[in-house]
């Protein structure tokens, strides 16, 4: 929260038997800056390859494509593999403009359902 105000979106990790989903759903923005953190940290530890999911974003302002890039910084230094799935460009077209677009993989379809319940940090 910023002084206050709910946020009008969220970030969930949910570490999977092969990947790390990390969903991005709603507005993401700088509200949202400890679950981003946390999840980037739960990601991270878990050694998996990482699917960004932004199929439920609606918006993401500069905080969140500094999300977005630090993890995929933090991930290649620890050889972490990280796809994005954003069929509806929400988060690609903005990392196209920055040049990191092709960095990362497409994930062409959803991740699998969660085996265990998402945690939200």
């Amino acid at each position: 929260m910023i002084e206050g105000v709910p946020a009008a979106g969220t970030i969930r990790v949910d570490a999977q038997d092969t990947t790390t989903v990390i969903s991005l759903v709603g507005e993401i923005d700088a509200a949202l800056r400890d679950e981003a953190g946390a999840c980037m940290g739960v990601a991270l530890v878990s050694g998996l390859p990482v699917v960004i999911d932004a199929t439920r974003a609606t918006f993401i302002d500069s905080s969140g494509i500094a999300f977005v890039l630090q993890l995929h910084l933090a991930a290649s230094a620890e050889r972490i593999p990280v796809s994005l799935l954003d069929p509806h460009r929400v988060l690609r077209d903005v990392l196209d403009m920055v040049g990191i677009s092709d960095e990362m993989l497409p994930e062409p379809t959803a991740p699998a359902a969660p085996t265990a319940p998402a945690v939200s940090v």
